[in-house]
């Protein structure tokens, strides 16, 4: 019989009520009890929602206060020593600790999960001895079933995936981690099993990642061990982002089923069935609808998808469910009332998928008459969207497409600009900046919606956002920051902002997603081609220019970032859509410099996250993502400098690209990672402008001078003083001002100290 299944559901409740209880908690305005009955309910009505939509297999145990990597960290006692947690069920200030900071101790790391726009706290080894503190896939299964009657599945977090994305160990403890962890899983599973459950989902993304075969020997142990005596307990093997690396080896481990993705895989999975079957005995989860993308299916070619696949797997052993956990999508399209209906009808969010999988399989078991109206709707909606004029410019396409794309080499090499620069804006060493925004406070968001909403005019909002530049350009001068930025004030989001002046976005109400802990946002959605309108940043720049003797730099976002941080239509390659941003932004570049803004920094902290989780395929996608932004930057003079921002990324493995992109500046983030990054540089001769970021802006905390200073020394270990830049790791938007200037603060002391130490004073 064919069992729809669900992956993953959104936290984050259809009007983010989740987030403001979160919020409110950290902010003191309600007390634990009511953030844990806030969120319980929050969870409730989301497994409600699968049980009336008529979901099979529905997921307990995703559901997550922060982050599901996080909670598994929790659950086995992987904390590091600073949060002084004394063993025992992790308590939420010790959990909210890892996970923000604290008053004595950094947050933990936090980077991009695989290749999603989704953060997770990276996992510590210290080399302490793990223990199961709770048994949470239990917690959730009880009380799902006790208060809605489900029967659930709960999903866990595998234990390779846990061990390659956890740091702080080395190839040798590799064993040791293993061997503590398999006793844990046991432990879980083994209690599952005695509650009668009947499937758990164990999710091992990793092995869509370029593993050797060495590491899927590991895997094959692995299982083997924590299947040992679980009695009638089924594990589905989830994986999900791409095909397995490993497939005869995936299908073969000593589980009851494979979760396989069908959208992302490149049709490699779907070959490899063909090419070497599936097991007659195991269940396939076979990943149909895109769990990562908004756009509504084509119903008709996702049913012949599934004929081809019942041609390798029993219907008996078949369960049709997305390419991955939906928390990539927002919540549903109800909320969404103002958009054309032909634009609206072609998304589907995470409500309209589970709809999707349902007529799949009403159309699977009963035949497609039994389907037959959602099979309509689905075409005449995809047919209509299609026939749009913006999804089909021709001057757009002819520009992308032309010799234009080459046309991405800077006038000199950077020793060359450097000398010229340097000698235009007359810097001292280790100059200091931000990396763009200042705090968005409630004052800032407030007058943007009466903006929006009509209740203010366009004067008296610019008057607004006016004001507020100044009043940050002289906190700023006061500070004794070198080169300036106007603060972002005009902005809410560092993608929405541009796609609302850029041909070929539309933007929803309320179609949000979690980026990392409460923080949601509303992605741009990249319906039709892309292309430069009139001046976007210009204004703004020019202004906060006009009232200061410093640097201030314009502030744009890169055309990856802008590409990657949106929901990307499928009908185009990524690298198309990506050129023709990077042409509409190379006429922005040029309007800034034609203003008289010589610093322009083209953000692009998504680059990484872009990057194929197959190392095989990363040259292919690093060389047009290169040239996308080499595209945009190019064309400006050899004495405007520009600049560029990444974060939360391990750039180790693609530092040449970095390079390549030609930046003169780059700022990059350190804080978290410890310095690690620092390390890189021992290895590779990096000749250009390079800030690394000296503190983490994620957090509330206001850190010392002396722990920027053991940052800044540790990169003048291995970077010469002309090339380093003082920053923040990040943009500053999200934090409050006392906190904001405090820091700032302690940064410009520790840049004196450090230029003391190098004998020379501050000043241009």
């Amino acid at each position: 019989m064919v069992k729809s299944s669900i992956l993953g559901y959104p936290v984050i409740g259809e009007n983010r009520e989740w987030k403001r209880a979160l919020e409110a908690f950290w902010s003191e305005k309600i007390s634990e009890e009511e953030l844990l009955q806030t969120t319980k309910q929050i969870r409730l009505d989301n497994l409600k929602k699968q049980q009336v939509a008529g979901v099979e297999q529905i997921p307990v145990g995703d559901f997550t206060l922060y982050d599901r990597v996080l909670d598994t960290s929790a659950m086995f006692g992987i904390i590091p020593s600073r949060y002084q947690w004394k063993g025992g069920k992790v308590s939420t200030a010790h959990y909210f600790s890892m996970a923000r900071g604290n008053e004595n101790a950094v947050a933990s790391e936090m980077t991009k999960w695989f290749n999603t726009n989704y953060h997770y706290i990276v996992p510590e080894y210290e080399g302490q001895r793990f223990q199961l503190t709770e048994n949470k896939p239990l917690t959730a299964y009880r009380e799902a079933k006790k208060e809605l009657g489900i029967e659930g599945k709960p999903v866990l977090l595998g234990p390779y995936t846990l061990l390659k994305l956890s740091k702080g160990y080395e190839d040798k403890d590799v064993p040791a981690i293993i061997l503590q962890l398999i006793p844990l899983y046991q432990q879980i599973l083994h209690e599952l099993q005695e509650e009668g459950v009947q499937w758990v989902q164990i999710d091992e993304p990793i092995l869509c990642t370029s593993i050797t075969a060495d590491e899927m020997k590991a895997v094959t142990e692995i299982y083997s061990q924590l299947t040992k005596n679980i009695g009638s307990l089924n594990i589905l093997l989830q994986t999900y982002f791409d095909s397995v690396e490993h497939y005869e080896a995936t299908v073969a481990l000593p589980v009851a089923g494979i979760g396989l993705d069908f959208v992302h895989d490149n049709e490699q999975n779907l070959q490899n069935l063909k090419t070497h079957g599936f097991p007659r005995d195991k269940a396939l989860g076979a990943g149909i609808v895109d769990g990562r993308n908004i756009w509504r299916s084509d119903l008709d070619a996702k049913l012949l998808l599934l004929e081809t696949i019942q041609q390798h797997v029993k219907a008996e052993k078949l369960w049709i469910q997305p390419s991955s956990s939906l928390l990539h999508v927002p919540v549903t399209i109800r909320s969404e009332q103002k958009l054309d209906s032909v634009i609206t009808n072609a998304f589907a969010f995470a409500d309209e998928k589970i709809k999707e999988i349902s007529a799949l399989r009403t159309a699977v078991l009963e035949g497609k008459d039994y389907a037959a109206a959602d099979f309509a709707d689905s075409e005449k909606a995809l047919a209509s969207f299609n026939e749009l004029p913006a999804r089909k410019r021709q001057d757009v396409r002819d520009a992308s497409s032309g010799s234009v794309l080459s046309d991405s080499k800077r006038n000199l090499p950077f020793a060359e600009r450097k000398v010229k620069q340097q000698e235009k804006f007359q810097l001292p060493l280790l100059p200091t900046t931000t990396i763009g925004s200042f705090p968005q406070t409630p004052e800032v968001r407030k007058t943007r919606s009466e903006w929006r909403k009509g209740d203010i005019t366009d004067q008296q909002y610019k008057d607004f956002v006016n004001a507020e530049i100044s009043e940050w350009i002289t906190i700023q001068e006061d500070l004794g920051l070198d080169v300036l930025v106007h603060g972002e004030f005009e902005r809410t989001d560092m993608v929405e902002y541009f796609g609302e002046k850029l041909d070929g976005f539309v933007f929803t109400e309320k179609a949000w997603v979690q980026s990392y802990g409460s923080r949601c946002v509303k992605p741009p959605i990249i319906f039709g081609d892309v292309a430069f309108t009139k001046p976007m940043t210009v204004e703004e720049s020019v202004y906060a220019k006009s009232l200061t003797d410093h640097e201030v730099k314009g502030m744009l976002t890169g055309p990856v970032t802008i590409l990657n941080w949106s929901f990307v239509r499928d009908d185009l390659s990524r690298e198309e859509v990506t050129n023709q941003i990077a042409l509409a932004l190379r006429k922005e570049i040029e309007s800034l410099e034609a203003a008289g803004i010589h610093m322009i920094q083209v953000d692009e902290p998504a680059l990484r996250e872009g990057l194929p989780l197959k190392k095989s395929e990363w040259d292919h996608y690093l060389n047009w993502a290169v040239n996308a932004f080499r595209v945009a930057t190019a064309s400006v003079e050899d004495t405007t400098q520009i600049h560029t921002h990444m974060c939360y990324c391990d750039f180790n493995h693609f530092i040449d690209a970095i390079s390549a992109l030609d930046a003169d500046v780059i700022s990059i983030e350190t804080s978290r990672s410890h310095g690690d990054l620092v390390e890189s540089f021992n290895e590779y001769h990096y000749d250009k402008g390079i800030g690394l970021g000296v503190y983490d802006i994620h957090s509330p905390r206001v850190p010392a001078v002396e722990e920027m200073t053991e940052i800044i020394t540790k990169g003048l270990e291995v970077l010469d003083p002309s090339q380093f830049w003082i920053n923040p790791d990040c943009g500053l938007k999200t934090r409050k001002r006392e906190e904001t200037i405090a820091a700032l603060e302690h940064m410009v002391k520790a840049t004196e100290q450090a230029r003391q130490r190098l004998g020379v004073t501050a000043g241009k």
